[in-house]
């Protein structure tokens, strides 16, 4: 608010002495200048009524001569005083229109109303630094669930596209760099309903600076930030950053998994979905055999890395081999573009063909010309921007690898389920007939929707109904928690997946397991049953009715009405 008055002060000081000047002397002359009465003998104007009459000759004009006609001597003046205050109030409009339209009060204007909004959060929220692809989709993600998030973005067209989303909560943004600390603590990084910090801008160095200055500011926040390299990942990690995200590694990773393990990794690709999206199909990618990968960058050298740990053949196709430090065997030079470039790596007798170089063009021409040449690849492609979203979905490949979709996702299962990464872990220990038994009672519950996944903690604010439940001679199980509150002969359409109890996880529990205070728990099913359920939670009539099939009359009123109805 300083800053605000200090602009208005210092461009309008001007104007306002010009003003003050102008009717000083205005009224001055109209106070020396002798008058008449109305019997025509000499007198002066007081100031009083000089100061009246100059309030509104300069800007209305014909209200009349006072408080006595003038002489002419007057009327001389007061024409003069009319063309000169009426130019010094055009001089005075003009500047404020001026200042108005100024780029840096209209700046401090929106920081402070930007600072007003924050401070009047009451809900947790989360900080996220730069509003690029994954940014977006990461705030999309929380709204849908209902969570708070705040934006900040050195770009003032992203922090404008982000006032035209259409987002199921309302999210506070500023145009500011992340890396200043007042900016972050502008943005409510001190603010109490702070949960955590989340670094997503495209410079490495900019989300080691927010990181940094995060966990000097607010140490018991949690930092989240995106690491493209392996040297700035590690001096993240070097000062306590809670979680770093690589996304060619990820995907990689994944990949690997995949191979593995491809009905394990379909389960989690389904629990980590957007809800209400169709269910996708599942892919296996080939476990032997040829795999040519197009561009050694960050992408390549990461699907090189994981692909070779399977055992696979692998080939590279790289333009400038001396500036990636692509190992000497294996490697062809070229683009890959080109028939010729592919037909040399033995692209025909290939399963699996990566096209990850940095160009979204070219990725498509190498998918394209080798689909022509070999039409039973395993295609993975990179897409870079996803405005190219429909040229790739259209291009024939398996999986496509998009950065910002992937961190986006990991972050927002990271925030909105933290039990589900806890049940991913868990899940790589179990084999695919598992896997696949889970999967078929997804199916059966959603159908072809992605299902919807949420955690209930077991607490007073989240489970009133529960809390004290005990004392109320109520034995609450799994099996309680999934009945329908409706209709209590029926099951809500959800499975347990997690329960995290006294420190134990307990990977798909049975439903006749107890659900005490202090116990965290993991669904998936219909969004529908994490409704009800949530009314059973809260609501000690409904968790009796679900419990023991009644609701007893509580209350004064109600007693009174029971024992009024009683003896008659």
């Amino acid at each position: 608010m300083d800053t605000i008055f200090f602009l208005i002060l210092r461009r309008m000081r001007t104007p306002l002495l010009t003003l003050i000047v102008a009717y000083a002397v205005a009224m001055a002359g109209m106070a020396i200048i002798p008058a008449q009465d109305a019997d025509g003998n000499p007198t002066t104007t007081s100031f009083f009524h000089a100061f009246y009459f100059v309030s509104y000759m300069s800007t209305t004009i014909g209200f009349g001569e006072l408080p006595n006609p003038f002489t002419d001597a007057q009327r001389i003046w007061v024409s003069a005083s009319v063309f000169v205050t009426v130019a010094v109030w055009i001089y005075a409009i003009g500047n404020l229109i001026a200042l108005l339209q100024d780029a840096t009060l209209q700046r401090a204007i929106a920081e402070r109303r930007f600072r007003r909004r924050v401070e009047s959060l009451t809900h947790p929220f989360y900080l996220v630094c730069g509003y690029g692809q994954t940014g977006s989709a990461l705030v999309r993600g929380l709204t849908d669930r209902h969570l708070q998030a705040v934006v900040i973005d050195i770009d003032p067209e992203r922090i404008s596209l982000l006032q035209l989303d259409n987002q199921r909560e309302f999210v506070p943004a500023l145009c500011a760099d992340a890396r200043s600390p007042d900016a972050l603590e502008a943005a409510g990084l001190k603010h109490a309903r702070c949960r955590g910090v989340v670094a997503l801008t495209n410079v490495n160095e900019a989300n080691l600076k927010v990181a940094i200055a995060a966990k000097l500011l607010n140490p018991d926040s949690k930092v989240i930030c995106r690491a493209d390299s392996h040297e700035i990942e590690a001096n993240m990690a070097s000062f306590g950053t809670d979680h770093i995200y690589d996304p060619f590694d990820a995907f990689a990773l994944y990949i690997a998994i995949a191979i593995q393990a491809p009905c394990q990794t379909l389960l989690v690709d389904w629990l980590s979905g957007f809800t209400g999206d169709t269910i996708s199909e599942p892919h296996y990618p080939p476990h032997q055999g040829r795999w040519v990968i197009c561009g050694y960058g960050r992408f390549g050298k990461a699907m090189y890395k994981h692909l070779k740990q399977q055992g696979l053949d692998l080939v590279v196709i790289e333009a400038e081999p001396h500036k990636t430090g692509i190992p000497a065997e294996g490697v062809v030079h070229g683009r890959g573009t080109e028939a010729v470039t592919l037909e040399e790596a033995e692209i025909r007798r290939a399963v699996g063909l990566v096209a990850g170089t940095d160009h979204d063009a070219d990725n498509l021409s190498i998918v394209m010309t080798a689909l022509q040449l070999n039409p039973d690849l395993f295609v993975i492609a990179r897409e870079n921007r996803l405005q190219n979203k429909e040229l790739f979905d259209g291009v024939g490949a398996q999986a496509i690898m998009n950065p910002s979709t992937i961190i986006a996702r990991r972050i927002r299962v990271r925030l909105v389920t933290p039990l589900l990464a806890d049940f991913s872990n868990l899940a790589r220990f179990q084999d695919e007939a598992w896997a696949s038994t889970l999967v078929a009672r997804i199916i059966a519950l959603v159908e072809e929707r992605m299902p919807y996944v949420w955690e209930v903690n077991i607490d007073q604010e989240h489970a009133f109904a529960l809390h004290d439940a005990e004392d109320r001679g109520l034995r609450v199980t799994l099996d309680t928690l999934l009945r329908d509150p409706r209709d209590r002969d029926r099951y809500l359409h959800a499975i347990p997946l997690l329960l995290l109890q006294n420190g134990e996880r307990i990977l798909l529990p049975d439903l006749d397991e107890r659900v005490e205070v202090g116990d965290r728990l993991l669904f998936c099913g219909r969004e529908d049953a994490r409704r009800r359920m949530d009314w059973v939670l809260q609501n000690i009539h409904a968790l009796r009715y679900v419990a023991i099939g009644e609701s007893q009359r509580e209350g004064a009123v109600w007693r009174w009405i029971a024992g009024w109805q009683g003896p008659r």
